[in-house]
């Protein structure tokens, strides 16, 4: 008799592990974390609930890999906006867009990131928290850097790079419960309110130091 996990064994184990975390996300989702069963994610990635084991020992890391999953994402879309990029107020402009931009075309991603991992409990508390000060210390990072070349007057980094992430944050949940407002006018409209909060405007000559 062939076993749930010698079936898993055979096939490709990153397909198989793909193939359950998009089912994951449709049913997280669609139906909320506490709502959604195993044999549901099981039915809809046409695996069982032996393959999900093999992979996830429980649902709650299968949801933490899906917010790993999109933090990665995120990360790695903010690095390539940045790379071509000179000035650190170019980065930095570059980032939040690529940022906003992200959220914006993966709408599910950013509820189950944003919305369904607040309020489930410490662990899911604590790694949203994390991924928040990990990309909080991207923004910080190119500030000070900017601070330091003289595009912007002396700041108090972390705490801007925090705020600029809660307004980020506040608008995105907005966007995924409400539709509005769209993501591109999201873009348009708040990074460069941001961006004027320090003084920068693109095109103009550097802030003097006080």
């Amino acid at each position: 008799m062939t076993t749930d996990n010698a079936r898993t064994k055979t096939r490709d184990p990153e397909r198989t592990r793909s193939s359950i975390l998009d089912a994951a996300l449709n049913a997280f989702a669609r139906k909320g974390y506490h709502d959604t069963r195993l044999d549901e994610i099981a039915d809809e990635s046409h695996t069982s609930k032996g393959s999900i084991y093999f992979y996830f020992p429980n649902k709650e890391r299968l949801f933490l890999a899906l917010v790993d999953q999109f933090a990665n994402l995120l990360e790695r879309r903010i690095t390539e906006a940045i790379s071509g990029e000179e000035t650190a107020m170019a980065k930095v402009e570059a980032a939040l867009e690529a940022c906003l931009a992200t959220f914006g075309k993966y709408r599910r991603q950013a509820k189950v990131l944003l919305v369904q991992a607040s309020g489930l409990g410490n662990t899911f508390e604590m790694k949203r928290i994390d991924i928040n000060e990990r990309f909080a210390g991207l923004i910080e990072q190119y500030l000070q850097e900017a601070v330091e070349q003289g595009e912007i007057a002396p700041i108090d980094t972390a705490i801007v790079a925090h705020a600029w992430m809660g307004a980020i944050y506040n608008l995105v949940i907005r966007w995924v419960y409400t539709g509005d407002p769209e993501p591109q006018r999201i873009v348009n409209t708040l990074v460069p309110t941001l961006l004027r909060s320090v003084g920068y405007v693109r095109g103009q000559a550097p802030a003097e130091t006080p």
